[in-house]
């Protein structure tokens, strides 16, 4: 059961999103007094979650982080608190700057005032005294208009008096079912400590997975992720993540019906694996689970039933192109006529299989997930279910995120998406909490 009071320092949830680093915080054992976020749908689940679902009064605040200053803290906290938070990275992230790019010259990613949330982010750090800072970010934010913005925030932290260090992530390592990078910067006072230990890491790949191997040149707090020991359990897969969730569509002829978010399903099995006795285990009633939403996509239904794990758009295209030409034969329609353009646009999708290569992918059951990204918002081709013809559900994503099943998405089905990948997963969080708890017993 998760501790509501803790003999530790409490803390402050920046960016807070729908609450993943907080309830990383949070099951290792720390209070989590409030929190800032700008989404008003992200902030009522993280408040839902972290505070009211528990009885608590307090609450994360709906704010603008640059707009205020931290006097609107101080009637949650008691004594120097712990601050945490992912300033928004779509300035810094591949995907961001592409999008950026696309709506003109004035939107370039140096331009976006996303990429300086850091400073109103370390400005209520430092104006609160934090006894301690966790601060996450994407990769590309170490080259972010040719600057390094975890090695300026360290260097800022450490002429403030704080043992700092960063370093990268890979949220497999933590028994995340998901091979998610991620830059974190990770500091205590020196009054404190001046020696700061890294995350542990619980779970280790198999011989077969080839790491990237990133160099970081000049960069004077980086600090390599410890290996993964050879004893340790190996990564937790997709089908080990979600083999135990209820079955919503068997077949591409099932019928569809939009679930709402609240809606209950039993499991279909007891726990078959440590992973799955973790997300069940505050559950209650234990046998019934709910976030059953997932998007009726009925063109690609049949494609994604014909797709093998593993397959991305080339072979879903091939796929929608042999079923067609079979469905003109049966339909006796000719090439090159009104009635073939018809229903060509009924049943191929139109994207370039050039340009939209890794834009659909069908999850591979024997290993973990690839990145979960914010876009699920909008569809979750990306992420096609290994053995249902659909896309992945509200509940399955956050299974591969690792939110247990009783954090509740009090929100429409794309909301929760999108709060689901731009999240931190809570198994991380929680590895990144207790390598700094032991400075504060």
């Amino acid at each position: 059961m998760l501790k509501l009071k803790s003999k530790y320092s409490e803390v402050i949830d920046l960016f807070s999103g729908c609450g993943g680093l907080g309830l990383g915080f949070l099951q290792a054992g720390f209070s989590i007094s409030t929190g800032i976020e700008i989404d008003d749908s992200a902030q009522l689940t993280a408040s839902y979650n972290l505070h009211w679902k528990h009885g608590k009064e307090s609450e994360h605040l709906n704010l603008d982080i640059s707009k205020v200053d931290t006097t609107v803290f101080h009637k949650y906290i008691e004594a120097n608190p712990i601050v945490i938070g992912g300033p928004p990275c779509q300035a810094y992230s591949l995907a961001g700057r592409a999008k950026l790019r696309s709506l003109g010259d004035d939107r370039v990613p140096t331009k976006d005032k996303r990429g300086h949330l850091y400073q109103d982010f370390l400005r209520h750090a430092l104006e609160l005294d934090a006894n301690a800072v966790v601060m996450e970010n994407v990769p590309e934010s170490t080259n972010y208009d040719n600057n390094n913005i975890p090695e300026i925030v360290c260097e800022e932290l450490n002429n403030a008096g704080y043992t700092v260090y960063w370093t990268l992530l890979n949220s497999a390592d933590f028994g995340v079912p998901q091979t998610r990078e991620r830059v974190f910067v990770i500091a205590v006072k020196k009054e404190i400590t001046t020696e700061l230990a890294l995350p542990i890491p619980t779970h280790r790949p198999r011989s077969s997975y080839i790491r990237k191997q990133r160099i970081f040149k000049n960069s004077r707090f980086y600090r390599s992720a410890l290996e993964p020991s050879d004893h340790l359990p190996y990564w937790v897969t997709v089908k080990e993540a979600i083999s135990d969730l209820p079955s919503l569509f068997p077949t591409p002829k099932s019928p569809y019906k939009l679930n709402k978010l609240n809606m209950v399903l039993p499991y279909i099995s007891e726990p078959e694996n440590t992973f799955q006795e973790t997300m069940r285990e505050n559950v209650m009633p234990k046998h019934l689970v709910t976030g059953h939403a997932f998007r009726k996509t009925i063109r690609d239904f049949p494609i994604f039933a014909k797709m093998t794990p593993g397959d991305n758009y080339i072979q879903a295209h091939k796929i929608a192109m042999v079923l067609f030409e079979k469905e003109c034969n049966r339909l006796n329609i000719k090439a090159n006529t009104e009635d073939y353009d018809q229903l060509k646009r009924k049943m191929v999708p139109p994207y370039s299989s050039e340009k939209f290569l890794s834009k659909w992918q069908k999850l591979k059951l024997d290993r973990p997930s690839h990145t979960l990204v914010a876009h699920l918002s909008v569809d979750t081709y990306s992420h096609i279910h290994p053995w249902e013809p659909r896309g992945i559900t509200v509940r399955e994503a956050a299974r591969l995120q690792s939110f247990p099943d009783d954090f509740i998405f009090n929100c429409s089905m794309g909301e929760a998406f999108k709060q689901i990948g731009n999240a931190v997963p809570p198994l991380l969080a929680q590895a990144i909490a207790n390598s700094i708890k032991p400075y504060f017993e």
